[in-house]
């Protein structure tokens, strides 16, 4: 009883004394202006849905507490395919873009972010159903290289959803309209200036002067 008096007298100690070693770390972090780490944030949509053969943007933009270093900022992106599979290496940026050299995703991915703005984003190109999958985008801020990664699930299907096909539908009506009106405007231009020069040459053609009958 008395050993256990005296580990339990000791492990209180050893608190104490790491929560005073803590404290005294953060007390000369602030003092020396160095912020603690709060966490990378990440966002991403969630859900994508993408025709197959098609292109399809996967959105990926971050946070950070720490200011942007582009010479230590790194972005990764995995692939799990939706069915039992090895996760595999989709993209890869530091300093510069490295889409992978083999696998499937094989010239298949382009960058389209911006690390300075906070933009993380990739281009898949001529998706196909194996891509069904969760997209994993990570992004490292040294020091702020913690926090949760941001997830994509897509879907690959074989034709746009009615939400889809109706915004695609309303925009080429709208483009059909536009160009209906400019036609419009054009054609009454032109009946215009051709009624104006019409009136024009009449108002200017000279007038023949009338012989008086009874002159000689």
């Amino acid at each position: 009883q008395e050993y256990k008096n005296v580990l339990t007298n000791k492990q209180g100690e050893l608190s104490h004394l790491l929560i005073g070693f803590t404290k005294g770390i953060n007390f000369c972090s602030y003092a020396a202006g160095v912020l603690p780490v709060a966490g990378m944030r990440i966002y991403t949509p969630g859900d994508v849905e993408a025709v197959n053969g098609t292109d399809v943007r996967l959105k990926c933009t971050f946070d950070s507490q720490i200011p942007i270093n582009p010479r230590s900022l790194t972005v990764s992106w995995t692939f799990k395919p939706l069915t039992k599979g090895r996760e595999e290496s989709v993209f890869y940026y530091h300093e510069k873009p490295y889409p992978p050299p083999d696998g499937l995703f094989r010239k298949r991915v382009s960058w389209a972010g911006d690390v300075m703005g906070r933009d993380a984003s990739i281009i898949i190109k001529e998706v196909k159903f194996t891509y069904n999958g969760t997209y994993t985008c990570q992004v490292k801020n040294p020091p702020d290289a913690h926090g949760a990664l941001g997830e994509i699930r897509l879907l690959v299907v074989t034709t746009a959803s009615f939400s889809e096909l109706l915004l695609l539908a309303f925009a080429i009506g709208g483009g059909i309209t536009v160009l209906v009106i400019l036609l419009l405007v054009i054609v009454s231009l032109r009946k215009y200036r051709r009624r104006h020069r019409e009136q024009g040459g009449i108002e200017e053609a000279p007038r023949k002067e009338r012989k008086d009958p009874t002159a000689w």
